[in-house]
Parts: structure tokens; sequence; C-alpha cells
């Protein structure tokens, strides 16, 4: 009988170990978490680029997401983004600071 071969099923764990935290990352709780914005992409200096390259992302309040944007002309491409993002949710642009209810 052949020797399993511990490498590959090493691999193959690690990559459903990391799937299933990106499936919690999504998880809504009730409560907001910065995690909910990570698959947001923007569209900024001609390429996408991740949501925390463009902007701080907070939780001031439990069901409240706060992104502050570094660059002013980078609110409306952030806004749009996570519209677009498919998640459900409506940011309130407030200045270079969006708030999003959860």
């Amino acid at each position: 009988m052949a020797k399993p071969d511990l490498k590959t099923y090493r691999d193959r764990m690690d990559k459903s170990v990391s799937a299933l935290k990106e499936e919690f990352n999504g998880l809504r709780t009730g409560r907001a978490n910065v995690g909910l914005l990570d698959p947001v992409q923007v569209q900024a200096y001609g390429s996408n680029a991740p949501l925390n390259s463009v902007a701080a992302i907070s939780v001031p309040e439990p069901r409240m997401i706060s992104v502050n944007v570094w660059d002013k002309s980078m609110v409306g491409p952030v806004e749009k983004a996570i519209r677009a993002a498919g998640l459900g949710l409506n940011p309130i642009v407030d200045g270079q600071t969006l708030r999003i209810p959860v």
C-alpha cells in the first residue's frame, strides 16, 4: 500500500481554511466589521486597487463603518465601488469620510 502524500493533503487543507476565513469575514452578524469591505476594488489612478490602499477603514460604532478617503478626488470612485460591490451597503458621503450603516 502506498504511503499518503502529506504535503498534498496539507496544501489542500490550507486552501480550505483560507477559503473558510474569507467566508467568515463576509458573514453579517449585526455588528460592523472592516472585513466586509475586503472584496471592494476601487478604480484609482488608472488601475484597480483594494479599498484599504486609498482610504483608512474603521468601526467607530457597532453598526457603522467609517471610510476616510485620503485623496478628495477619490471620494466619488470609492462610493461608486462600494455600491457596485454587491454587498448591499449604501455609503453616506460626509466630506472625505463615507459612513456606511450596517
